[in-house]
């Protein structure tokens, strides 16, 4: 994956353009709902033969997939299931999806799961409209953890090389997504609240985003809130289904569905997280539990002043007195984030997934660019997380 996109825009405050990402034909939520939403989306979108794809720890020692399973069998919709997606998507599984996808004669997939399995889809239906040159095929999303992947153009996947790589195209975001907090209660507690933390991050990183319109920014302060609120109460009390479900709503408020006229990444914290995710074996949401903090700290900065109202303004919504000033509201913010991540029990740093110091000026330059002028402060960054 590209880093940081150094294009300076244009203020969205008073200017800009927003459309919703245009496979998406709807997106379904509630305890249990994935009985009747998920027969309603394959009507929708014409699935006959679905290829169900998750990861193994969910395949093999849940009965999350059983579930789904059984749901497109009664409607005469299984096709098979694939189970070999790794964490970040390595590029062979890919393949070997897109074979059995070819081989059982599926025209959809419906992706269990977190980050990897919804982005190995993407991937796979990438690839099959490459091979084929016909209309690409559709993704149903059923998510396991508040990554949020399902909302997203993108797919990112690890290549031969072991580098994070994407592929993206409009036609690639799922036509529909499924939040059933009963299918969450298995996520082990650790990814659960470690991909809570990553969509924080999206949310955060939306308050910057350039282009991202003022509602996108809204409903991330909505995001940051419930996310604050709810991820405590669901670490004291995983079985909690509401929780977990105002927590899923949470996490699409993070990365609302959005399609721009012009491409534009989230943030520092991103870029940071892949760069270090794939190469270091570091999960998803793990990386923005190390990065988003001193991100946002940094921010006080770097931003312009348009981007530091924005990013100050969360204190309100997280009912937080002001200091005074932006930039101390800013470090205020991340002081918070930093808090919550501890209490999560979340706390990690470099040393424990052996990131080699002599690294760290190569990962800054993938991040933002060997020309970038924050590029000391950026190293400087990655060295105070070990």
């Amino acid at each position: 994956m590209s880093g940081l996109d150094p294009t300076q825009h244009p203020s969205s405050d008073l200017h800009g353009s927003y459309g919703w990402t245009d496979t998406l034909k709807g997106v379904y939520y509630g305890p249990g709902s994935v009985k009747t939403a998920l027969p309603k989306l394959l009507s929708i979108v014409g699935g006959k033969k679905a290829l169900v794809v998750t990861g193994r720890s969910l395949h093999d020692k849940t009965d999350v997939v059983k579930q789904v399973e059984n749901v497109l069998k009664e409607h005469n919709a299984y096709g098979a299931t694939f189970y070999e997606i790794g964490q970040h998507a390595p590029i062979v599984g890919i393949q070997n999806g897109l074979k059995l996808f070819k081989d059982v004669g599926a025209n959809v997939i419906v992706s269990v799961g977190g980050g990897s399995p919804i982005d190995a889809s993407k991937a796979i239906l990438f690839f099959q409209q490459q091979e084929s040159g016909g209309p690409y095929l559709r993704q149903i999303a059923i998510p396991t953890t508040l990554s949020a992947a399902e909302y997203t153009v993108g797919a990112g996947y690890t290549n031969e090389q072991g580098y994070k790589v994407a592929v993206s195209s409009p036609e690639l975001a799922p036509a529909g997504v499924i939040l059933d907090a009963e299918l969450t209660l298995a996520t082990p507690e650790r990814l659960w609240l470690s991909t809570g933390v990553r969509a924080l991050d999206h949310a955060v990183e939306n308050l910057y985003r350039p282009l991202a319109p003022p509602p996108i920014k809204y409903l991330s302060y909505a995001a940051l809130a419930d996310l604050f609120k709810y991820l405590p109460q669901t670490k004291a009390n995983p079985q909690a289904l509401d929780v977990r479900q105002k927590l899923q709503l949470a996490s699409w408020m993070s990365l609302w569905p959005l399609k721009l006229e012009k491409y534009s990444a989230l943030g520092l914290s991103h870029a940071l997280g892949h760069k270090l995710g794939a190469r270091y074996s570091i999960p998803h949401g793990i990386t923005s539990c190390l990065t988003l903090a001193p991100v946002v700290e940094l921010q006080a900065e770097l931003l312009s002043p348009d981007d530091k109202e924005w990013l100050a303004g969360a204190l309100f919504y997280l009912r937080t007195p002001s200091t005074g000033s932006l930039e101390g509201d800013i470090r205020t913010l991340a002081a918070e984030i930093h808090k919550l991540v501890d209490d999560l029990g979340l706390h990690s740093t470099l040393t424990e997934y052996k990131v080699p110091h002599e690294d760290v000026l190569e990962i800054a330059q993938l991040a933002v660019g060997k020309e970038n002028p924050s590029l000391p402060k950026v190293t400087a960054l990655l060295e105070g997380l070990y």
